[in-house]
């Protein structure tokens, strides 16, 4: 880590730390809030972000069951915000490998596919506890331990915070070349703090401002020796939610960071270096504008997929059990004659009497081809999730 990049207006303080021999230099943030100087610039971003947010929550109370649409949204969020960290596997891969399971799936996956699992596990332990417990380090914690499960990053002490140094910069760089220093645990600790503090205090910030400044403050403590861009993420989901933004979780940011991902790492450090603020809060007010209609337009386009499915069956007078299987595709697209009985009630035999219907009418596909464990796929709800939008 270079000290003449950071200038005299950095956001924190370099501190020495004589450990490792020669030593070397750390960045500590000072404790949020910065001083802010609300801008018209500003303004029209946050006015923008949050009238489409506003559609995107109205948009949500008018669905006849906004569960439905949940579990393709916290996939897509999985796959793109892992994909920022190298990931390779895909929306499909990751339906195909929860429902055949480990060990079982039915085409050749990508090996990182459990840790995009992970990811929708530790999300969903989130969300969950949300209900429980107060935004904290001990739920990060508990997501953490979620996250890095059986993964590549099981032996760098899942669910607890770093007690080593860590960096960030180049493949193979070393402390000294680093790009990114974060602070050393004693000064961690003390950084981490301050910020569950500001999580829990009152703020005449704007939500949606204190999304970013959180946002920042995580990734520049880098409290885990790994994960620690998919927690800070996750943190963002959740505090949509924590702020009472959005009643359902609809709305993420990987997407975003994916696309403009130079830009996204670019203007987090620029905020270390310089103490400009501004350009990473506009930054992520046009993320959230435009992640906002992303999600109003696939809720909108599910949503109308479900009401045709609906449409046909009623026509058809179809039994209740058949619409309720058809509900369960719109939340796990890929499933079994085995979860089928489950979700229904029903025997295996009387499961797999009603996916056969699906299959008859076009909505599901059998993709294995074998005569035992054989996995039926809703490929037109696959797609419609995972289905870039056009402008």
């Amino acid at each position: 880590m270079q000290p003449d990049d950071f200038t005299q207006d950095k956001w924190g303080k370099l501190v020495w730390n004589p450990a490792g021999g020669a030593g070397y230099r750390a960045f500590l943030p000072h404790p949020l809030p910065p001083k802010l100087e609300l801008t018209w610039e500003l303004a029209g971003k946050l006015s923008a972000a949050d009238r489409a947010l506003g559609e995107l929550a109205g948009s949500a109370r008018n669905l006849p069951n906004p569960h439905l649409l949940i579990g393709p949204f916290i996939r897509r969020e999985a796959v793109l915000s892992s994909r920022i960290e190298g990931t390779q596997a895909s929306l499909s891969d990751l339906f195909f490998f929860e429902a055949a399971g480990a060990g079982s799936a039915v085409r050749p996956t990508p090996p990182d596919v459990r840790e995009v699992a992970n990811y929708v596990r530790a999300l969903e332990h989130g969300l969950k506890r949300l209900n429980e417990l107060p935004l904290s380090l001990r739920l990060l914690r508990e997501m953490h331990a979620e996250l890095m499960e059986g993964g590549c990053g099981e032996h760098l002490t899942p669910g607890e915070f770093r007690r080593s140094q860590n960096w960030i910069g180049p493949p193979r760089c070393t402390l000294m070349d680093a790009t990114y220093v974060p602070p050393p645990p004693a000064e961690m600790e003390e950084a981490l703090g301050a910020l569950e503090q500001y999580l829990h205090a009152s703020s005449p910030l704007p939500p949606l401002v204190r999304l970013a400044l959180v946002h920042y403050q995580f990734e520049a403590i880098h409290p885990f020796l790994d994960g620690n861009g998919r927690i800070g993420r996750l943190l963002m989901a959740l505090l949509l939610c924590h702020e009472g933004l959005l009643a359902h979780p609809l709305l993420y940011l990987s997407a975003y960071f994916e696309q403009h991902r130079q830009e996204y790492y670019r203007l987090l450090l620029e905020v270390s270096h310089t103490g400009r603020w501004m350009p990473w809060i506009e930054f992520v007010l046009a993320g959230v504008a435009e992640q906002a209609r992303d999600a109003l337009w696939r809720t909108e386009t599910l949503l109308n997929l479900w009401q045709q499915y609906h449409q046909r069956f009623a026509v058809a007078r179809s039994s209740a059990l058949l619409l309720r299987l058809v509900d369960d595709l719109f939340e796990y697209p890929v499933l079994t004659i085995s979860r089928a009985a489950k979700v229904l009630g029903v025997t295996q035999r009387a499961a797999s009497l009603n996916i056969q219907k699906l299959v008859d009418a076009g909505i599901l596909t059998e993709v294995t081809g074998r005569a035992r464990n054989r996995l039926f796929a809703a490929q037109a709800i696959i797609d419609l999730a995972d289905m870039q939008r056009s402008e």
